[in-house]
């Protein structure tokens, strides 16, 4: 990476093999429900996501690792689970698809903010949605021609991908390819609290 590369970046916890398996599972079974202009998310790409940095200069990824480092350090591991089928905003107009994640989900989300507030105090972007525990299955391109969405919910909306122990962050690179994106880890901060 050059001084002056600018990289599209991300920070999120990598759900394990076994769930990630259920998971694509569950968007084959929606696929038959669902139908519309709709993209599909490849399992391999699927991520829960805490904070999203957009493009950010080499130099920033030391500051970011400084400030997820000291509270991965502090955390102990998360006992998570992968449940629930939802659409973002709602129903009416849906533009995402997604499972839920939950457990411990305060946890979670207390983690989320602080790390979010110390970097908003160095300088980068504050989340301007609420932090909803998720992992994106799919994005509606159109609502024009939709269905299944309001059986899906009906019918399926308690599926489960199963349970993990989350250990990791990841500090992950985006490189936007017209085959989708790949995602590339540069660092990765274990949890380490007792």
């Amino acid at each position: 990476m050059s001084e002056n590369e600018r990289v599209r970046t991300f920070l999120a916890i990598h759900p394990p093999e076994e769930v990630l398996r259920k998971i694509a599972d569950i968007q084959g079974m929606l696929r038959k429900i669902i139908h519309g202009s709709i993209g599909w998310v490849r399992p391999q790409g699927i991520h829960l996501t805490l904070k999203f940095f957009g493009e950010i200069g080499r130099e920033d990824i030391g500051a970011i690792s400084e400030v997820v480092a000291g509270h991965a350090a502090a955390t102990p591991a998360l006992n998570l689970h992968v449940q629930g089928l939802g659409v973002f905003p709602g129903s009416r107009r849906p533009r995402v698809l997604w499972i839920g994640v939950g457990g411990e989900a305060e946890r979670l989300i207390a983690l989320q903010r602080v790390i979010d507030q110390e970097l908003e105090s160095r300088g980068f972007g504050k989340e301007e949605r609420p932090f909803r525990g998720h992992l994106t299955l799919a994005r509606i391109k159109s609502p024009q021609g939709l269905s299944g969405i309001e059986k899906m919910l009906a019918e399926k909306g308690s599926e489960s991908a199963g349970s993990f122990v989350a250990k990791v962050l990841t500090l992950f690179k985006s490189d936007l390819t017209p085959q989708g994106a790949i995602y590339t880890p540069l660092a990765d901060f274990s949890f380490q609290g007792s």
